[in-house]
């Protein structure tokens, strides 16, 4: 089973990736790691020296508005502020102080072999 729901997190992770792509932004970096902390899963850029993103991707199989409300709710308070953590460090590695940035969260449903995408923009003021 762990393996199933890893195979099911990637393929949510490169759809996401995919559509950041087609809609305007370039990947960063995909799965950074900062230690024992944890990792970003996206950070992309939107424009030219625009906005860094840090893309939080959750993956649920089910009935599509199911899975979507249950990868919303699985990022709490505890996950947010690790993301936070991650951000700054990612930042601070990459000598990016000045730049404007934010969280997003994309939940994405799987159900029939169609990914649906439903994306919290700024999920720390969530």
């Amino acid at each position: 089973m762990p393996h199933l729901r890893q195979t099911l997190g990637q393929r949510g992770e490169d759809f996401v990736a995919a559509e950041l792509r087609r809609t305007g932004y370039t990947i960063l970096a995909r799965n950074w790691r900062h230690g024992k902390h944890g990792e970003l899963d996206i950070v992309a850029r939107y424009g030219q020296g625009g906005v860094i993103v840090f893309v939080e991707v959750r993956t649920r199989r089910g009935p599509v508005d199911v899975a979507v409300e249950q990868a919303f709710a699985s990022v709490n308070a505890r996950k947010r502020a690790q993301l936070l953590r991650l951000a700054d460090a990612f930042l601070a590695a990459h000598d990016l102080h000045q730049v404007d940035w934010r969280i997003t969260i994309a939940a994405v449903g799987y159900e029939h072999g169609t990914f649906t995408l439903e994306v919290c923009k700024d999920a720390i003021a969530w």
